[in-house]
């Protein structure tokens, strides 16, 4: 028997996201999560893993559903289908980026609901096969990594972390997302205690990776301070423009610690 396909809905109007898991539900799907903005539904589309996204254009919060739908399918190619009562020809342009599989109308029918949910899924299940490789790792193995790994937008913003990163930082939540980074931590040369300068500019702007390996710490905003290893590059989508950066912090071994010690 065939799995039943798992459905993530993004919509900040509660009375159409109990329609649309009604609907859903009637038709067999499995509704794995109700999201209501744009920046929760690139970490909860990682954690999730659904076999499709139904994404609302207009959205509460920072991120509109256009801005969150192309992070999600260029970084984890889960395949979109938008849902939107206006859409002009500037929004549809924008749109372009995330290759959705479809937009729903509002007001919408069950059939036309289940006629596009159908298709989407038929249509990536082929179109996966021809899928570059995760510009950033799959997702399992970044939720899984017992390192700190942010995905920060063109501004610095963190737009995705691991389950690893608050545990990392001592931070809650809701002070990591669409905080910038140099919030929630800071990268010191633990050798004179000077704050490394933000790579992230160099990074958007010269298209680089910057790497920190040696006399390098992380200081926590609650003054703890970790030697690390820091690595940040640009992310590009499957047109090779850049939309995103990628930083990955991995704390040092003793070990490695003591071997540097005899180097120095």
């Amino acid at each position: 028997m065939a799995p039943i396909p798992r459905i993530l809905i993004v919509e900040d109007d509660e009375i159409i996201c109990n329609l649309i898991t009604t609907m859903l539900e009637k038709k067999g799907y499995a509704v794995v999560g109700n999201i209501s903005t744009g920046e929760e539904s690139i970490m909860k589309a990682a954690e999730l893993e659904p076999d499709l996204i139904l994404m609302d254009i207009h959205l509460g919060g920072t991120m509109d559903g256009v801005a969150a739908a192309r992070y999600i399918f260029q970084l984890f190619h889960y395949p979109i289908v938008f849902l939107t009562a206006l859409c002009d020809d500037g929004l549809l342009e924008r749109a372009k980026h995330a290759q959705p599989l479809g937009y729903i109308l509002k007001p919408f029918t069950d059939k036309d609901l289940s006629s596009n949910v159908e298709l989407a899924l038929y249509n990536h299940a082929i179109r996966k096969k021809y899928l570059d490789m995760y510009p950033v790792g799959e997702p399992k193995k970044l939720i899984a990594a017992l390192d700190l790994i942010l995905i920060l937008d063109l501004k610095g913003r963190i737009i995705f972390y691991n389950p690893y990163t608050p545990r990392f930082l001592n931070l809650p939540e809701k002070d990591i997302l669409m905080h910038h980074w140099r919030d929630t931590l800071m990268l010191i040369n633990d050798m004179t205690g000077e704050q490394l300068p933000d790579p992230v500019p160099e990074v958007v702007k010269q298209m680089l990776v910057v790497s920190h390996d040696f006399n390098t710490a992380v200081v926590t905003r609650s003054n703890k301070t970790k030697k690390v290893s820091a690595v940040i590059r640009p992310i590009k989508d499957d047109q090779h423009e850049l939309i995103g950066v990628f930083m990955h912090i991995r704390e040092k071994t003793l070990d490695q610690i003591r071997m540097a010690a005899k180097k120095a």
